[in-house]
């Protein structure tokens, strides 16, 4: 949707980029990480969400003349400019799949590229990443507590302008059903279900003619707004009255919706009286400022919902707001690379790396990803980042290798996938995951660890810069 050129990035990025041009630097390759450090949500894990997307972008990423003349303005110098007329990302990217569950402090992805390449696309990187991912993640919270229910995504009007396009396509990731977004499910064939607003009654001096009008005029997936004026006394009858004519038509009334009050009270209520006019298969939809936690609750209440439609807190990742993902240098210029800081946890891991998911005998993951050299095919022992006297051996465990290329030599290498198949992936991931992981309160801590060889070389850079400094 959006037109993205190789503007889409930070002032920064081009002053280094100039720099490293001038300094002969433009072949030096480089290695960047990509993790986030908290999980979201104060959750047990998150989804990776955006990468597909990303791939695209980058594969077509250029500056236009419009750019280049703007730059000019900028004061960076001719023959730089020059170079960025011809820049394309020639480089590899190495990545776990889209959809899969991801947790803190590990690569989920890696770029391998010159210097120049790898800063340039760092900015649009984090900028899709760490927001589908977020959103995806909310999303697949909603979507467990919500069981078999359906889920819509109402959020575009609430969104962060167009940031609700691609929030759309990573709640349909996360577990969603469909959306309200129509340029959304259009571009990405995703369901497209609405209903009415509260204007259009409210346009009519009759609720009940209204309510014909929209049946005429929408007959199949009619779905009534009903709490415009008065949901039980008014709202409900109504609707009751139109779905015995629709029945006449040979039509059915799909659903009626709650958008304010005392939701569990008036589905309940709503339902008997639905039930007692022999309209069982009418739905009930319910909306309005709803999260995991007010679907938990109904759900506990027993509410008759069958559809929550879910917008603000969703849209936004309500209340994180954002994923705290990072873009880290591991390696440049033929050697490994480190950020050391006073605070052991924001140490960063040096080298070129590989991530292993660790699996028992029968393929059941058993809470535990080991980073490694890309060097390594196997961990035999892993140990915690920044408690060096807790480790775990790992030699009668599977182990999965995650950093995969999807990009190699500036081309997609990986087949693209649909947003259904790239759901369904996403399930199958979730489901190997063990329920301790899963919880709202206090979920069990995914342990992530370090290879004895990658700890050595992480410790010998610390030395080296505490003893030059």
């Amino acid at each position: 949707m959006e037109n993205f050129t190789a503007t889409y990035t930070d002032q920064y990025q081009l002053a280094m980029a100039q720099v490293y041009f001038n300094k002969g630097h433009k072949e030096h390759m480089a290695v960047f990480d990509y993790f986030f450090r908290e999980l979201p949500f104060n959750g047990g894990y998150a989804i990776f969400s955006g990468l597909e997307e990303l791939l695209e972008i980058i594969a077509g990423l250029r500056f236009s003349k419009e750019d280049i003349q703007f730059l000019k303005r900028q004061g960076f110098e001719d023959d730089f400019l020059e170079y960025l007329e011809n820049f394309k990302f020639t480089g590899n990217i190495y990545s776990c799949k889209e959809g899969d569950v991801i947790f803190a402090t590990r690569p989920i992805l890696q770029i391998e590229s010159n210097i120049i390449e790898a800063q340039i696309v760092e900015t649009l990187l984090l900028n899709l990443l760490n927001f589908q991912t977020l959103i995806a993640t909310k999303a697949s919270r909603i979507r467990l507590v919500a069981g078999d229910c359906g889920l819509l995504d109402f959020g575009l009007r609430r969104a962060q302008a167009t940031g609700g396009y691609f929030a759309t396509r990573a709640a349909i990731i996360g577990g969603f059903d469909g959306t309200s977004n129509v340029v959304a499910g259009r571009d990405y064939d995703i369901p497209v279900s609405g209903t009415m607003a509260h204007s259009f009654v409210q346009s009519y001096d009759d609720e009940l003619e209204a309510f014909r009008d929209f049946a005429k005029g929408r007959p199949e997936k009619c779905v009534l707004l009903v709490d415009t004026y008065n949901t039980l006394k008014s709202g409900i009858p109504n609707a009751i009255t139109v779905a015995k004519e629709m029945e006449k038509r040979g039509d059915k009334l799909l659903a009626i919706r709650l958008d304010s009050g005392d939701l569990s009270y008036l589905a309940k209520e709503s339902r008997r009286l639905l039930d007692e006019a022999g309209l069982d298969y009418v739905k009930i939809a319910a909306s309005n400022q709803l999260d995991e936690f007010v679907i938990k609750s109904l759900l506990e209440q027993q509410a008759p919902i069958d559809i929550f439609g879910v917008g603000t807190n969703l849209v936004t990742g309500n209340p994180d707001a954002a994923l705290d993902g990072v873009y880290k240098l591991a390696w440049s210029n033929g050697k490994p690379r480190i950020k050391i800081s006073e605070s052991i946890s924001k140490v960063t891991l040096p080298h070129k790396k590989q991530v292993f998911r660790i699996k028992d005998k029968t393929g059941k993951c058993i809470g535990a990803d080991a980073i490694g050299l890309a060097s390594q095919n196997r961990i035999e022992e892993m140990f915690h980042p920044y408690e060096p006297y807790k480790s775990m051996k790992l030699d009668e465990f599977e182990q999965e290798p995650l950093l995969k290329p999807v990009m190699l030599n500036g081309k997609v290498v990986d087949k693209k996938r649909s947003l259904k198949e790239i759901t369904e992936y996403s399930f199958k991931r979730l489901s190997e995951l063990p329920i301790e992981y899963k919880r709202f309160n206090n979920p069990h801590i995914y342990k992530i660890g370090i290879s004895k060889e990658l700890r050595e070389e992480r410790d010998k850079l610390i030395r080296k810069f505490k003893n030059t400094f």
